[in-house]
């Protein structure tokens, strides 16, 4: 089976132009010594080993992927891309790739297109041939992955013994989900554009990571990365995506066999993230205090164990600036001065707002066991989606200092 490096290098030498041969997902897969003119997406693909999503689409405009012949595409100056002649390499109508040539000074003539077209067929088989070693190789990773991510102890062993993931190495999985949109936005076709984008940013990131042994796996909803040794690599994986993503990272387990168990703590600390927007973008399982035990309780489970008198304040939304009084001071500790600055209230304020909290939910703050079921309540609702606050807003006060003063708890 000839090279395609070779194949690329010999034509380029005839014509005396650079070129470059591309997959069909516009990774790049060979390119010839780069002699001629040059512009700066040719230079970022070469550097990167792909092409970027603007100019993906900008071609795709142009008709790459539904052409069986050479085409030449238009330059777009705003993107910093020259012409080009675009040739595409199929295999029994079955799109591989793409072979390029800069179109510029001077402009390729009718018998250099010929002679570039004439190495598609060559092409096309040795892209082909890789394309089924790479299926058979995906497909026995992915079976073996799914079941590894099931605890099933087998996916570890084939893992190991195809030389994919060292037998010593300690794991850390890594859970990939997608910013949530709106349900009713959500079509068959975007479900299928949202797993590509996420296969695709994967990908890429194995690619960064080939010294951590990456694997992979999309799922419906979600897509999963592990790797050797500490981190999870959340920075690297929001940079690959095309959309906004949480990423959620499960401890390091000393082996490929126990992933399964990172990858449940992963898949938490993505659920939490979403939950609990304070947390940010990325969350570490190591990270996550109470919603560490939280998370493993189902959503059912936790809304039928809040405090009974909390019931009355979250189904109630005119009582939201109430429930975020009371976390915010649970969460410093009980200190009316830290949550007044926090909350950036007068104090005689946040006292009417306890005196209210105490009055409406039947409870007495001074009481220690009180203020602990309260405090899981309100981070048990959050985590079901009864209780979602609201960013805290300048406060200038009207309400009634009189009736806080009248009855003050005891508070520091």
């Amino acid at each position: 089976m000839a090279d395609p490096q070779r194949i690329v290098d010999d034509v380029a030498m005839r014509l005396n132009r650079p070129l470059l041969l591309e997959d069909a997902r516009q990774h790049v897969v060979a390119y010839s010594e780069q002699n001629g003119p040059l512009d700066d997406i040719r230079r970022d693909s070469i550097l990167r080993r792909h092409t970027t999503p603007e100019v993906r689409a900008f071609l795709g405009a142009a008709g790459i992927r539904e052409a069986t012949g050479p085409i030449r595409t238009p330059g777009a100056p705003d993107l910093g891309l020259l012409p080009r002649v675009c040739v595409p390499i199929r295999h029994d109508g079955r799109l591989l790739g793409f072979l390029w040539c800069i179109d510029v000074a001077p402009a390729m003539t009718a018998q250099e297109i010929d002679q570039v077209a004439a190495a598609a067929p060559s092409l096309a088989l040795t892209l082909f041939h890789a394309s089924l070693t790479a299926a058979l190789v995906s497909h026995r990773e992915l079976e073996a992955v799914t079941g590894l991510l099931l605890g099933e102890t087998g996916g570890a062993r084939t893992l190991i013994e195809a030389g994919a993931f060292p037998r010593t190495a300690s794991v850390t999985v890594a859970v990939v989900r997608p910013v949530a949109a709106e349900p009713s936005d959500a079509t068959d076709e975007s479900d299928a554009t949202l797993r590509l984008t996420l296969e695709r940013g994967l990908l890429t990131v194995r690619r960064r990571l080939a010294g951590r042994h990456p694997l992979h796996l999309v799922r419906s909803d979600h897509a999963v990365l592990l790797t050797s040794g500490p981190d999870g690599f959340p920075e690297e994986l929001h940079a690959a995506m095309d959309v906004p993503v949480l990423v959620g990272i499960g401890r390091t387990h000393p082996s490929l066999a126990e992933a399964a168990q990172s990858y449940a703590e992963a898949r938490h600390a993505a659920e939490v993230a979403a939950r609990v927007p304070e947390l940010g973008r990325s969350a570490r399982w190591h990270d996550l205090g109470v919603y560490r035990m939280l998370a493993r309780v189902p959503p059912d489970s936790l809304d039928g164990n809040l405090h009974p008198g909390l019931e009355r304040l979250l189904d109630d939304a005119q009582h939201l600036p109430l429930l975020q009084t009371l976390e915010t001071y649970l969460d410093l500790a009980g200190s009316a001065l830290a949550t007044a600055r926090r909350l950036r209230l007068h104090r005689t304020s946040l006292y009417y707002r306890l005196q209210r909290v105490e009055e409406l939910v039947g409870t007495d703050l001074r009481d220690g066991a009180e203020r602990l079921c309260l405090h899981l309540s309100l981070k048990a609702a959050r985590l079901s989606g009864r209780y979602r606050p609201a960013v805290p807003a300048p406060t200038t006060s009207t309400e009634p200092a009189a009736a806080a003063a009248a009855k003050r708890p005891a508070r520091t």
